[in-house]
């Protein structure tokens, strides 16, 4: 049996790169989707960092060889979002940036579409908090209207400044039927100096599933890279192997939980780091 057969058909756990991979003939999506399946990966996050700058042939494109490879697919929003801005068209904005990524993900065949929620910009969290729900629950009614089935994903974020804290995007899935959190394990080491151990990280797990539903362990979406930080959080991704996080501690917490769905690895060496997880997971008795 093959490395992909192994994760696809028996463990259900699907990793892949934040992006096409570096070794991609060319940076496209479709490009990148096939250099995922040659590598023995099994999904890519399309990510949409400035703009949605898609066609919708293009779109559909890119999710018929995703599954023509039987290739996972996500999406990630704009990094230009922010439901808690000061201005009412910068919300308005990023709620249509937000919007306009579910869209292309459902063109895709993507199921999951991650997202930066917001600044907390000196706010009191109560008030940021009831601000981004407002703000998610006013996307996923026009979402509804237009008859968009994907699931919208807050991520867990790496500074401090930043509203995303466990809690919170916890919090927002449990209130907010369509939004599941996008749980970022190296942005919460990270952002707390901590959360980088097994008995850690089977902690998260278990607040997910209490707070959540232990369906929510069986679609994940989950972001893994190094990282460097300071008392402010996150400052910049590194290689794995170049960082302190416990990544193999992480696997085995995978492993004992059975989770399940995408492993998105946002180390700047992309295709690296996430053959380097996979097998580091296929490996684990």
């Amino acid at each position: 049996m093959s490395l992909n057969q192994k994760v696809s058909t028996v463990n259900k756990l699907h990793f892949g790169t934040g992006g096409s991979p570096h070794s991609s003939a060319s940076h496209s999506s479709v490009d990148g989707v096939k250099r995922i399946a040659e590598l023995g990966l099994d999904c890519m996050e399309v990510e949409f960092v400035y703009g949605v700058n898609v066609t919708d042939t293009v779109a559909r494109q890119i999710g018929t060889v995703a599954a023509n490879h039987n290739i996972r697919l996500s999406v990630h929003a704009p990094y230009y979002i922010n439901l808690n801005a000061r201005e009412p068209e910068k919300i308005k904005a990023s709620q249509a940036r937000l919007f306009q990524s579910a869209r292309a993900a459902s063109l895709l065949g993507a199921r999951d579409v991650a997202f930066h929620s917001a600044f907390n910009m000196g706010d009191p969290p109560e008030q940021v908090y009831e601000t981004v729900k407002k703000g998610l629950v006013e996307v996923l009614e026009q979402m509804e209207r237009s008859n968009i089935k994907v699931r919208l994903r807050p991520e867990l974020m790496g500074k401090v400044s930043q509203f995303g804290a466990l809690n919170e995007v916890l919090r927002l899935a449990g209130e907010l039927p369509g939004v599941t959190p996008c749980i970022d394990f190296a942005h919460w080491h990270a952002r707390t100096g901590a959360f980088n151990s097994y008995d850690e990280f089977a902690t998260m797990l278990s607040q997910i599933k209490e707070r959540v539903g232990e369906a929510a362990l069986k679609e994940m979406h989950i972001h893994v890279a190094g990282i460097t930080y300071s008392a402010k959080g996150e400052l910049a991704h590194r290689n794995l192997r170049e960082s302190d996080f416990a990544y193999r501690e992480l696997l085995q917490a995978f492993k004992d939980f059975k989770v399940a769905g995408l492993v998105i690895c946002e180390s700047p060496n992309l295709e690296e780091d996430a053959l380097l997880l996979k097998r580091g997971y296929v490996e684990l008795k």
